[in-house]
C-alpha cells in the first residue's frame, strides 16, 4: 500500500501544444521510474481504438508503456494488475456510464486509496476523480446510474474553468453562476475551477496547484477566492474542511 496520489489535469491539450505536451514533466515526475506501464482508460470517446494510438504514442515518448484496458477480455482483472492508471478526457457521462457498466468504481478506488497506485486524470478523467460528476461542463448525453464519481478526493473540481469575459456584452451564463447555482443545494462540497494549463498534485494529505494559470475556489455560502500555482490545497481533503457554512 502507500498514500494515495493523484495528477488531476484540468486539460489534454494546451493552445499551441501536443498531447498532454504541457504536463510531460508532471507526469514524469508523478509516475517516477517504478512505474513501467500505464493502464488508460479511454472510455470517454467513442473511438477508443484511436485514442488509445494517441495516449500510446505520447506515454511512449516519456519511458511508459501504455496498456489500454478496452482491450483487456476481463476489465477488472486489468485494474487489480495495473501498476498505474489514467483516464482521459472526453464526455464525463459516457466515461463514467462505462465505469459502472464494467464495475470498475470500487475496484479503482481499492487500488488507489488502499494500494497506493498512482492515478492521473485529464478533463473528464478528473471530473470523475472527485465526489461526483455535477459539475462537469458536459452534456448528458448518454445516462450513468449515478452522478455520484470515484470519490479519491471530498470536493469537486471544474475542469476548463472559463473566466468571464469582461470586453463581451454577452456571453451567456458564467461558469461561476453554474457553481453558485449548485451550491444552492444543501450539503454540496467544494468546487476547485481549474483553468487550462493547470493541475492538483496529490500525495496523501497533501494537495498541491501546479501548473500556469492558477485556480478558482468555491465554498457554499462564501466568495469565490483565487488562487497562484504552488498554493497548498491540503485543507480541501480533510473531513473538517470549510464545507457547508
Amino acid at each position: 500500500g502507500g498514500p494515495r496520489r493523484l495528477l488531476l489535469i484540468s486539460n489534454s491539450t494546451l493552445h499551441g501544444g501536443g498531447y498532454l505536451g504541457h504536463g510531460q514533466q508532471h507526469i514524469q515526475s508523478f509516475l517516477g521510474q517504478k512505474v513501467k506501464r500505464v493502464l488508460f482508460i479511454p472510455y470517454a470517446l467513442h473511438d477508443r481504438d484511436a485514442y488509445a494510438r494517441t495516449a500510446r504514442e505520447k506515454f511512449e515518448s516519456l519511458g511508459y508503456g501504455l496498456d489500454s484496458i478496452h482491450e483487456s477480455c476481463d476489465p477488472v482483472e486489468a485494474i487489480r494488475k495495473s501498476e498505474a492508471i489514467f483516464i482521459g478526457g472526453g464526455n464525463t457521462f459516457r466515461l463514467l456510464k462505462a465505469l459502472y457498466d464494467n464495475s470498475l468504481i470500487h475496484e479503482i478506488r481499492k487500488r488507489v486509496l488502499e494500494d497506493g497506485i498512482p492515478y492521473m486524470g485529464s478533463s473528464a478523467g478528473t471530473n470523475v476523480a472527485t465526489v461526483s460528476i455535477n459539475t462537469t461542463n458536459d452534456m448528458p448525453i448518454v445516462y450513468p446510474p449515478s452522478l455520484q464519481a470515484l470519490g479519491l478526493v471530498p470536493f469537486n473540481i471544474n475542469p476548463h474553468y472559463l473566466d468571464p469575459d469582461v470586453k463581451r456584452t454577452h456571453m451567456g451564463e458564467t461558469r461561476e453562476e453554474r457553481i453558485r447555482q449548485y451550491h444552492e443545494e444543501p450539503n454540496t462540497p467544494p468546487v476547485l475551477g481549474l483553468r487550462e494549463g493547470t493541475m492538483l498534485l496529490v500525495e496523501g494529505n497533501k494537495a498541491t496547484l501546479q501548473g500556469v494559470t492558477g485556480a478558482r475556489l468555491f465554498l457554499r455560502g462564501k466568495k469565490p477566492t483565487e488562487h497562484e500555482p504552488g498554493t497548498d490545497f491540503s485543507f480541501l481533503l480533510t473531513d473538517s474542511n470549510p464545507l457547508n457554512p
